[in-house]
């Protein structure tokens, strides 16, 4: 057994195919098939069902997958604790934002970082919060700019950089647009247009309507905040955004209630050893506010 046939394994168990684990790994489909002969003979159990062109686990792969993973993430970590040592700041980083970090507040550091340390490759990824976040704490990601979750696992150091103030707003069409204050229960009654139900975002809008004892009218779900902003500006319901980006084409209401944060930061997992890398991206991410 080695992180070679434990890769191969990993990557056919997650995508469910030979031939998307012999793309994610670079290799020839007839090399993944051979490294998980070599693993199944080596533990002397069949890992996987194969029934025409579905691949599923076996009651061994199942046992041994989460096992697989832990071995490999310790190596990984072993890995970068003794490159860590030399002090040099290279090779791979592997992060991923959100969409809404990424495009606001993202490139000007990301920038710097590429200048300040060419050596180092970066593979960002651009997922959604709770994707990026389950990344990290399942140990596929070594670090992530995301919303923060309301109530983050203890396994996930999280740590604030930025503070989105969230406002209510409609179009200027709206027939709440001209009201001078607005209740949450009149908010009831027009549709809503808001990220996913499974987002932070929604979660923190949603305990406000909640501690109210009302329900949210969302006629559309999208977890992209800036088609969220056109769709509201063309008079399709109303939202909350960020403060910046409301422009000429919104109304801002004023409801009266508890004011609405959602806190922007990094996160990694507190038992991982962070590369150099990712520690130099961290320093600058604190020290750019």
């Amino acid at each position: 057994m080695d992180t070679h046939t434990l890769s191969a394994f990993i990557a056919v168990a997650e995508t469910g195919s030979f031939s998307q684990a012999a793309q994610q790994l670079y290799i020839t489909q007839s090399a993944v098939s051979k490294r998980i002969a070599l693993l199944e003979n080596q533990l002397d159990r069949k890992l996987f069902d194969r029934i025409g062109r579905s691949v599923g686990l076996t009651e061994a792969g199942l046992a041994l997958l989460p096992r697989a993973k832990t071995i490999l993430i310790a190596i990984q970590d072993a890995s970068r604790a003794m490159g860590n040592l030399s002090g040099e700041v290279h090779g791979k980083l592997t992060l991923a934002a959100s969409h809404h970090i990424s495009l606001h507040r993202l490139p000007p550091i990301l920038r710097k970082f590429s200048q300040t340390y060419p050596d180092v490759q970066l593979n960002l990824k651009f997922d959604e919060s709770e994707v990026a976040y389950d990344g990290v704490l399942h140990g596929d990601l070594e670090l992530a700019l995301i919303t923060l979750a309301p109530q983050p696992n203890a396994a996930i150091h999280s740590q604030t950089i930025w503070v989105d103030n969230l406002q209510y707003v409609v179009c200027k069409e709206h027939p709440l647009a001209n009201e001078t204050h607005v209740t949450l229960e009149q908010l009831t009654h027009y549709a809503a247009i808001l990220p996913g139900t499974q987002t932070f975002t929604q979660q923190i809008v949603a305990e406000q309507f909640r501690r109210k004892r009302l329900d949210l009218n969302v006629a559309m779900s999208t977890n992209y905040l800036d088609t969220i902003r056109m769709m509201v500006s063309i008079g399709l319901g109303w939202s909350l955004l960020p403060e910046t980006m409301i422009d000429d084409t919104l109304t801002v209401l004023n409801t009266g209630s508890e004011p609405i944060q959602r806190e922007l930061g990094y996160i990694y997992h507190r038992d991982r050893t962070l590369s150099n890398a990712a520690s130099r991206l961290v320093d600058m991410l604190t020290y750019s506010v």
